[in-house]
């Protein structure tokens, strides 16, 4: 499992929010070059960037300092939030974003997704947000009725080369992680699962740790606030066995 930092943009600056609330926002970085940087010197192997004010908006805002990160930083990067057509995916990796995590749109367009697996084998992930098993759109405003069991199932089907699973009742909150519809939606997939939200310290790393074949785990809040220590949470990963 590899431990993945997480940078969320708002107005070009590093922010976290509590349970996805945008009026709940916690400013850690005007840079957040620097703040890739620092996760890189601490040994990240990839790292997750959401635009916030895209997955409100649904168009994205961070274009900018999406690049000025790509740029100062060699490890891969994902990208996630108001990706909402083929055209701002061919722009985001023609300046060398190595995923696209495709949200919403495996909701409400689940054919774009078909087409950008097609065109783009391997680089698209989607990321599917959940609220007591179902999924959740447009930065966790509107809850529907797709289970998120069933989404996943479709997208791996799609060609999908991955699927971030987020409890959104856990994001923000570090209160740990949902372990077990982790677990669960891991031995429902072929394909790689990443845990996101909710993971508050090491305790929470070595839980997630347990669950046979899970890929990675994104953590956000806790590194920002010093509760989780990001090169002893890398370093337990690939000690673990």
């Amino acid at each position: 499992m590899i431990v993945i930092p997480a940078i969320d943009l708002k107005e070009g600056k590093c922010v976290r929010l509590l349970q996805g609330r945008m009026e709940d926002a916690t400013v850690y970085s005007d840079n957040p070059e620097d703040t890739a940087k620092r996760w890189v010197a601490e040994g990240a192997e990839l790292l997750h960037i959401v635009d916030l004010d895209g997955a409100f908006a649904g168009g994205m805002k961070n274009i900018s300092a999406i690049e000025a990160i790509r740029k100062a930083i060699r490890i891969p990067i994902e990208v996630g939030g108001g990706i909402r057509d083929m055209e701002r995916i061919d722009q985001l990796l023609s300046f060398g974003v190595n995923r696209i995590i495709l949200g919403t749109v495996a909701v409400e367009r689940p054919e774009l997704v078909k087409e950008a697996c097609k065109k783009y084998p391997g680089k698209i992930i989607v990321g599917i947000d959940a609220k007591n098993g179902f999924v959740a759109t447009k930065g966790w405003v509107e809850v529907t009725q797709v289970k998120a069991k069933e989404l996943a199932l479709k997208m791996q089907e799609y060609g999908a080369t991955g699927i971030i699973y987020t409890d959104i009742s856990k994001d923000g909150m570090l209160t740990g992680p949902n372990i077990e519809a982790t677990r669960e939606m891991v031995e429902s997939l072929n394909i790689p699962v990443i845990a996101s939200g909710g993971i508050s310290s090491i305790d929470d790393i070595k839980k997630l740790l347990k669950i046979k074949n899970l890929w990675g785990a994104i953590t956000g809040k806790a590194i920002y606030t010093g509760a989780l220590d990001l090169r002893e949470a890398i370093r337990l990963s690939k000690t673990w066995s």
